[in-house]
């Protein structure tokens, strides 16, 4: 049984910074791309950010870049998204997702973990 549990979410003010986590089991961690997606009220799940999984290859989607790093940790089977310079249009569910190759296309990623919740203020 397949699991990714993000966490790390929280309430910020504008300008700060989070670090969300992604630990994933029942995969073989390494052998997969992951990624990070976000939701807002009534709007679309969007990309925020993807990686391979070697992390030679990065993608991020240009609200965020600058600003946001993904990295990951296979040995520990986690995903990272360390984000500064927040901004309150950064307010959105936060999920991460797992593909057999990186891709910024949501509908290639198999698995889904259940989202965290990010709020910044103004």
């Amino acid at each position: 049984q397949v699991q990714l549990v993000e966490s790390g979410g929280g309430l910020v003010q504008a300008g700060d910074s989070l670090r969300l986590s992604c630990a994933a089991s029942g995969l073989t961690f390494s052998s997969y791309a992951m990624g990070w997606f976000r939701q807002a009220p009534g709007k679309e799940r969007e990309l925020v950010a993807a990686i391979s999984w070697s992390s030679e290859t990065t993608r991020y989607t240009d609200s965020v870049k600058g600003r946001f790093t993904i990295s990951r940790a296979n040995a520990k089977n986690t995903v990272y998204l360390q984000m500064n310079s927040l901004k309150p249009e950064d307010t959105a569910v936060y999920y991460c997702g797992a593909a057999l190759t990186v891709h910024t296309k949501l509908e290639n990623y198999a698995y889904w973990g259940q989202g965290t919740q990010v709020t910044v203020s103004s």
